[in-house]
């Protein structure tokens, strides 16, 4: 590692060391959270726990309310009953910069077609440090050039964010938010738009930062694969209540899918590493046994 990649390590390890005090490991709570649209109940009694350090996988059916909780629990939105805290204090008393310093949330649409170049987009991850003239008491220059290096963007840092790919932009947004310098990231379905080859490097980007840092990581995620192979725990949403939680073990299972998303699977273990994986299969070859 060179004198700049350890300076910036030593960045992300600084931010991280700078957090309140945890008591008892948990660094964000969902406490009886409900929440609706009008008459149509989305989610109902919802508690969950995250620790530090700890991704957590959010996987459920269609509409079971996985990006509700998800913005309630980045402050996007307002529960109609019950309460979100981050490092114990409820997540209204922070004030926005305050927020941004600790938490950073990647949408399902990354990030508009802007006519800013790459590294402009970048750069914006640094606005919560920033004062009103926007300048920082550290020159951040090294640390957004060890992110660019990082995430192979190099070559990309002039082009127009309006002249990429789907994938180029999801990098974009990826380092925008490493700039920010969280202790905790939400990620909606963050793997939605991408091929094989860019799901596999977005996923394992963030769990090297994870490993690296105790960053601790919260996604949506529709592939139940890269959620049992990735995710630390897993937390089952099915018509707005949790289904249940707990490790890959234990929530990817036949009955699991048979219950939850209706559909028969096998599940087998991964040949390299100690995790289940679903394999699917017609409807028909289920009834011929």
């Amino acid at each position: 590692m060179t004198m700049t990649e350890q300076k910036s390590m030593n960045h992300f390890v600084q931010m991280a060391d700078a957090r309140p005090a945890l008591q008892g490991g948990v660094i964000l709570s969902a406490q009886a959270i409900s929440h609706g649209y009008g008459k149509l109940p989305v989610l109902q009694d919802i508690s969950l726990e995250i620790h530090k350090g700890e991704w957590l996988g959010i996987i459920g059916p269609n509409g079971s309310g996985k990006s509700t909780l998800l913005s309630i629990l980045s402050r996007a939105e307002q529960p109609t009953s019950g309460e979100v805290q981050l490092y114990d204090r409820p997540l209204g008393a922070y004030k926005r910069k305050e927020l941004s310093r600790l938490m950073a949330v990647l949408q399902q649409e990354t990030i508009p077609p802007l006519h800013y170049s790459v590294r402009e987009v970048v750069e914006m991850g640094r606005f919560p440090y920033q004062s009103w003239w926007g300048t920082e008491n550290e020159d951040s220059g090294p640390f957004i050039d060890h992110i660019m290096e990082r995430l192979q963007l190099e070559q990309l840092a002039d082009r127009r964010i309006d002249r990429l790919s789907g994938g180029q932009r999801q990098r974009v947004a990826l380092a925008k938010l490493m700039a920010q310098s969280p202790s905790i990231i939400l990620l909606d379905e963050p793997t939605t738009y991408l091929d094989i080859h860019y799901q596999m490097q977005f996923m394992d980007i963030i769990r090297n930062w994870q490993q690296e840092c105790g960053l601790t990581v919260v996604s949506v995620l529709h592939d139940l694969n890269l959620a049992a192979l990735y995710c630390d725990r897993i937390a089952v949403l099915n018509e707005g209540i949790i289904h249940g939680q707990g490790s890959a073990e234990e929530m990817i299972t036949r009955e699991c899918f048979e219950q939850v998303f209706h559909v028969h699977a096998e599940i087998v273990d991964h040949p390299k590493v100690n995790r289940p994986q679903v394999l699917l299969c017609p409807e028909e070859l289920y009834k011929a046994d």
